[in-house]
C-alpha cells in the first residue's frame, strides 16, 4: 500500500466504500427510480425495451450460452459429449490449479460481455441480483459445502476510480441466495496491476504474482474453512489461481472458484 495514503482512509477502503461513495450509489439508485418510472425497462444487453418484464429481452435470452453438464470436474469447461462422471479436460491433467474446483453460470460470449460491461463500467448494480442468481444455480454443489465467500479484492485505486467492486456485489447477491456469509476484507490485493486485456497467459500469471494476501489478523477467519473465490470473468485463471494460493497459504482447507461467465475454446476434448 503506498505510505502516502492514510491508515484511516486504507480500511475504510478496505472494508467498502466509504460514506460519501454510500450516498452517492444512494442518489444513483433514486435517479435510476426515477428513470424506470419515466421510461420502460431495457434489455441490459441489447438496450430494446422490455415491457413489463426484467432481465433479458427474449432475443438475448436465446443467445445466452449457460454452462451445463458435462463439463469438466476440476475446471468446469463443458465437455462437446458426455465422457462419464468425474472425467477431467486435458487442460486440468496438464496445468491443475491450486483451488480445487470452479464453476460459471454461462460462456463468456456477446450477451454475456454486454451483461459484464454494463454491471462492471456503467453502474448497473441493478444486474446484481440476476447474476447472482444465475451464479448460485451453477455453483449450488460448491455452495453446500462452502464455510464462506470471498470477493476478489480490487485495488484501492481501482476501487476509487470505479466506486464499486464487482465481485463484492455478486458476492452479496450470492448470499442472499444461499445463506453463505461473505468475508468481504480478508483477502487484500497489495499491489496494483494493469488490466489483463491483452496479455497472453503467461504474462497474466505474472502480472498478478504476489498481488494478493491475507493479513496476520485475518487469518483465523480461514483456518480450517472452506471458501469460494466469486469473480466476474474466469479467463486464463491467472488471477483466481494467485487468489487461490493466498488463500491457501493463510490456512483454508479448500478454495473453490464460482463466476458469472468464463472464456471458452469452441471445442475441448477429453482425457
Amino acid at each position: 500500500m503506498n505510505e502516502l495514503v492514510p491508515a484511516s482512509l486504507e480500511r475504510s477502503l478496505e472494508k467498502g466504500p466509504s460514506l460519501a461513495h454510500r450516498l452517492g450509489g444512494g442518489l444513483r439508485g433514486v435517479f435510476r427510480l426515477l428513470l424506470d418510472a419515466a421510461l420502460p425497462s431495457l434489455c441490459p444487453s441489447c438496450r430494446e425495451p422490455l415491457g413489463d418484464g426484467a432481465g433479458l429481452c427474449a432475443s438475448c435470452w436465446a443467445k445466452l450460452s449457460p454452462i451445463e453438464k458435462p463439463y469438466c470436474a476440476r475446471l468446469g469447461i463443458p465437455f462437446v459429449y458426455d465422457p462419464g462422471p468425474g472425467l477431467l479436460s486435458m487442460e486440468a491433467m496438464a496445468n491443475p490449479p491450486a483451488y480445487d474446483r470452479a464453476r460459471a453460470a454461462v460462456r463468456y460470449d456477446a450477451v454475456a460481455r454486454s451483461l459484464v460491461v454494463s454491471f462492471k463500467f456503467g453502474d448497473r448494480l441493478d444486474l446484481a441480483p440476476m447474476m447472482g442468481r444465475w451464479m448460485a444455480r451453477a455453483g449450488t454443489e460448491l455452495l453446500a459445502d462452502a464455510d464462506a465467500l470471498i470477493p476478489v479484492p480490487l485495488h484501492w485505486r481501482r476501487l476509487w476510480g470505479r466506486r464499486f467492486n464487482q465481485s463484492a456485489a455478486l458476492s452479496g447477491a450470492i448470499s442472499s441466495q444461499s445463506g453463505v456469509p461473505v468475508l468481504y476484507d480478508t483477502l487484500r490485493r497489495v499491489r496494483p496491476t494493469p488490466q489483463q486485456i491483452g496479455l497472453s497467459k503467461t504474462e497474466r500469471a505474472s502480472n498478478v504474482q504476489g498481488a494478493f494476501r491475507v493479513p496476520d489478523d485475518r487469518k483465523a477467519n480461514l483456518r480450517g474453512r472452506r471458501v469460494i473465490l466469486i469473480d466476474d470473468v474466469l479467463t486464463s485463471g491467472a488471477t483466481v489461481d494467485t487468489c487461490a494460493r493466498a488463500l491457501l497459504r493463510a490456512g483454508a482447507a479448500h478454495v473453490d472458484v464460482l463466476v458469472f461467465a468464463r472464456v471458452v475454446a469452441p471445442a475441448r476434448a477429453t482425457i
